[in-house]
């Protein structure tokens, strides 16, 4: 496929279905609200839900991702679209918090195909010094959809009820899983300068240095993205009372402004600074992760009365968060043979999904539930009211500053060997075909 129509047109097919994966997984956050006050649920349960999620997601997504590297990628994403937007739709049926529960595990079944075949499937439509900018349009999904689902799911529950937004969220289903079976799939490697033939276990990534860098900045990463996701709505309705619409906006905002920002510039730098450094991916991701830190402390600290200077701060925390797949994702292309770049980010996200995101909604909301605890303890009141809940929810997401500074330095350390493992694989790919 060279034709540069058809490989943006192939583009933006994947763009789109990371829209609708990440509408779909941010539902639940964007619903979070009334789904607790109708099962009477604590912040702890809330956040299982986002846990058990991604644990499945991320144990399921390793042999996916080896079936991606060796069977159609394209088949494979269709019957993921599938499986993940039906279980959505049944989670709009669920009666009870162990039903929802349910089907949210099936929702991870389904999205576990996207992020290794499609990241799969890009690198072999773009060449490695354009394959930042053609990622982090992809990854823009992320803050697209769940702007989108924030945007929407919010104003549909306050006038429908949350089990209709829950239900529609799985309508665009129908038209893009027909419309991605009718795309060509390119030849794995079909854009690698030296056509590299190297072959290995999916566990051969492993003794890639750099790679354990990244599966920890991974980890830290979507701790702090799985936070944001699943509170952030709660954040903005008992912090600054807003309503279940307005929340859901203020988040869509945060998601839309800072993500899309964030993502479009990885993509310029991420392809401008290749050409100069190496290493330029890896420490410029590092920066930003660093300057990530202040804005979400003074973002998440603002009190009642302050949206107006929460929201652009929280906004520009988020963004810069949403950098890190530009520059990182397009790394790991870099340092990993195409014969395993499908295995390869299915390793990274089992370990980033059950390190990082599992604990970031379930610890938040451990912390959230203990902190208004203590604040109702400290007022004399033995109800724990919503204005301690609004105090402990708070306190609990100031977590997210504090990993932020840990993910720069984890990221840092990574700039330190990529350059030599670029090298290694380079090496490696051209002995193989001598």
């Amino acid at each position: 496929m060279t034709d540069p129509n058809h490989l943006q047109r192939a583009l933006w097919v994947l763009f789109a279905v990371n829209i609708l994966n990440f509408y779909d997984r941010h539902i639940a956050g964007a619903l979070a609200e009334p789904v607790r006050h109708e099962f009477h649920l604590s912040d702890t349960q809330i956040g299982l839900l986002g846990t058990a999620f991604t644990w499945l997601y991320a144990v399921v997504g390793v042999p996916i991702g080896r079936i991606a590297d060796t069977w159609s990628r394209k088949k494979l994403l269709v019957w993921g679209i599938v499986i993940w937007s039906a279980l959505t739709a049944f989670n709009g049926m669920a009666r009870n918090f162990t039903m929802l529960l349910i089907a949210r595990l099936g929702v991870a079944v389904g999205e576990a195909a996207c992020a290794p075949t499609a990241t799969s499937w890009i690198g072999d439509l773009f060449a490695a010094e354009k394959r930042a900018r053609a990622l982090a349009l992809f990854m823009l999904g992320v803050p697209v959809g769940g702007a989108l689902s924030y945007f929407l799911s919010g104003p549909l529950a306050q006038a429908f009820g949350w089990r209709l937004a829950m239900m529609l969220a799985a309508v665009p289903a129908l038209l893009l899983a027909p419309f991605l079976a009718t795309l060509p799939e390119p030849e794995r490697g079909a854009t690698e300068k030296i056509k590299d033939s190297v072959k290995g276990s999916m566990w051969s990534v492993l003794r890639i240095p750099t790679i354990w860098w990244i599966i920890a900045s991974g980890a830290l990463l979507n701790f702090n993205m799985y936070a944001f996701g699943t509170f952030l709505p709660a954040f903005f309705s008992r912090v600054h009372g807003l309503t279940l619409a307005q929340s859901g906006i203020a988040t869509g905002v945060a998601y839309a402004i800072g993500g899309i920002g964030g993502g479009m510039l990885a993509g310029k730098i991420g392809d401008h600074i290749v050409h100069r450094r190496k290493d330029g991916r890896m420490l410029a991701a590092a920066l930003l992760a660093l300057a990530t830190a202040p804005l979400a402390f003074f973002g998440i600290r603002q009190t009642a009365g302050s949206l107006m200077i929460a929201l652009p701060l929280i906004a520009l925390a988020y963004g810069g968060c949403n950098t890190y797949y530009g520059f990182v994702y397009s790394s790991i292309q870099d340092i990993v043979p195409p014969s395993l770049r499908g295995a390869t980010m299915a390793i990274y996200f089992m370990a980033m999904y059950l390190l990082g995101a599992s604990f970031g909604p379930l610890l938040t909301g451990r912390v959230s539930d203990w902190r208004a605890r203590a604040a109702a303890d400290a007022a004399g009141s033995s109800v724990i009211t919503e204005q301690f809940k609004a105090i402990g929810l708070q306190e609990a997401m100031l977590i997210i500053p504090a990993l932020a500074v840990g993910l720069a330095v984890v990221l840092w350390a990574g700039s330190r060997t990529i350059t030599r493992d670029i090298a290694r694989r380079e090496t490696a790919a051209a002995q193989a075909i001598a």
